[in-house]
């Protein structure tokens, strides 16, 4: 049998090595000059993206790349630079991927006008079908040859029909 001093030592070195690796987690403190420093880098850290994720901002984004530039944010903050200045440098330094609205340029025209382009092309393609289809549920034209053809099978059916012993729906109704 283990003694009870023995089995207390275990239970507690087991408890000490859970708590040390739940703790591994940091959470960043950012101290500000002012209120206006703490909203624009509020903002900054919602609005830019960050370049390792897949469409996370860098203020939920747990890569080592968003906490380096949340960390640039804050310098060039504290430095005085403005919000637009930093959007500036980060889309300078990483491209127009970094930020969640990106300029209408020669290169964006796709992403900003694409959807409406597709939207019109679908459109044009649904009337354009409507009509044609219109076109084609109007009356059928047949000619008298064919309509002769259709009563002389018609005839045949019926001729058939009475040898074999199967009547007609018509003619049930008479008897």
């Amino acid at each position: 049998m283990i003694p009870f001093a023995r089995l207390c030592a275990a239970a507690i070195a087991a408890l000490f090595l859970m708590v040390t690796t739940v703790s591994v987690a940091t959470i960043d403190v950012y101290e500000f000059e002012n209120a206006q420093q703490e909203e624009d880098f509020s903002v900054l850290v919602q609005e830019l993206r960050c370049p390792k994720c897949q469409n996370q901002n860098i203020a939920d984004s747990n890569a080592g790349l968003a906490k380096d530039i949340k960390d640039r944010a804050y310098k060039l903050l504290r430095d005085g630079k403005s919000k637009e200045y930093i959007i500036d440098y980060m889309v300078e330094r990483y491209g127009d991927f970094i930020t969640y609205r990106p300029p209408v340029t020669k290169n964006t025209w796709v992403l900003w006008f694409g959807p409406f382009i597709l939207l019109i092309f679908v459109v044009l393609v649904l009337v354009l079908r409507k009509s044609t289809d219109r076109k084609s549920q109007g009356t059928a034209h047949i000619t008298d040859e064919q309509k002769q053809r259709v009563d002389a099978l018609l005839k045949r059916y019926d001729q058939t029909g009475e040898q074999y012993g199967v009547e007609n729906e018509g003619e049930e109704g008479k008897k």
